[in-house]
């Protein structure tokens, strides 16, 4: 008899630790779909099952406890990371995703249908955090971005992140010019500058007479025509004497005398 019931007995508390335990699972909260990995559960220990034996008579034994040296710190604990809101994704089902900065390696998106929080992705030490739920699928990346597309969709690319744009110093060009005596005495000053060539016409005392360029590119004086001539992609300087017969010498802007016509003379 005695034997019986202690069988009894066992058999009764298992099956109140089994129905504890269903319990204990139907009571997990239903917003963990989007989790990368459950959480293995550790084992529980029953109250009446493989229970140590205490005897009240016995008092409790206390482990002698080292104080700490004279002048020693405690240990500071960690501080955690500050949860720095960052953006809001719409989701490919119409949720939202909303992206927080912990580090710089370490994001976190809550994601929300409505005001209802359904999980939270994150995104450690460069590796990227991904989720499903009911066809939708989540990525949370490394710096932050998230995508997200449904069953049936393609998936989508990353977008590659923005690289910094190389400064390229501006060339600067310098300014060099040439000097030469016309055949009427004057002196042209031939420029090759920032804003294209001109020539400046001086007497020979230094007295500016005129200045042509490519948007005013002639001008007369006296009877002498100076003036400016495209020959593909080079510039010439040109002197007309009018008074002569129509004589004229063609320049380089390098002063170099390229040309020169003579007009026969009448008979």
């Amino acid at each position: 008899m005695r034997h019986t019931r202690r069988t009894t007995r066992r058999t009764t508390l298992r099956s109140a630790a089994v129905a504890a335990g269903a319990a204990t699972l139907l009571a997990l909260p239903v917003g963990s779909a989007f989790a990368d990995s459950a959480a293995v559960p550790e084992p529980e220990v029953l109250p009446g099952i493989e229970q140590p034996s205490v005897d009240p008579s016995v008092p409790p034994t206390t482990a002698p406890t080292t104080p700490p040296p004279v002048g020693s710190k405690p240990a500071a604990k960690p501080k955690p990371g500050v949860r720095t809101y960052v953006t809001t994704v719409k989701l490919a089902d119409g949720s939202v995703a909303k992206v927080y900065r912990i580090s710089s390696n370490h994001y976190e998106a809550d994601i929300l249908a409505g005001s209802t929080k359904l999980d939270t992705l994150v995104s450690k030490g460069g590796a990227a955090s991904y989720g499903q739920s009911n066809g939708l699928h989540v990525v949370l990346q490394p710096n932050g971005t998230v995508t997200s597309w449904m069953d049936g969709s393609p998936k989508p690319k990353p977008k590659p992140e923005p690289q910094p744009q190389r400064y390229v110093k501006p060339e600067i060009r310098k300014e060099s010019s040439v000097r030469i005596a016309l055949p009427d005495w004057r002196v042209a000053k031939l420029v090759d500058g920032t804003h294209g060539k001109r020539a400046e016409i001086s007497r020979p005392d230094g007295r500016l007479l005129a200045v042509i360029d490519p948007e005013r590119p002639s001008t007369y004086q006296d009877g002498w025509t100076y003036k400016l001539v495209r020959d593909g992609k080079r510039v010439k300087f040109v002197v007309i004497d009018g008074k002569g017969g129509g004589n004229s010498w063609v320049y380089d802007f390098n002063g170099r005398l390229i040309e020169k016509y003579t007009v026969a003379p009448a008979r």
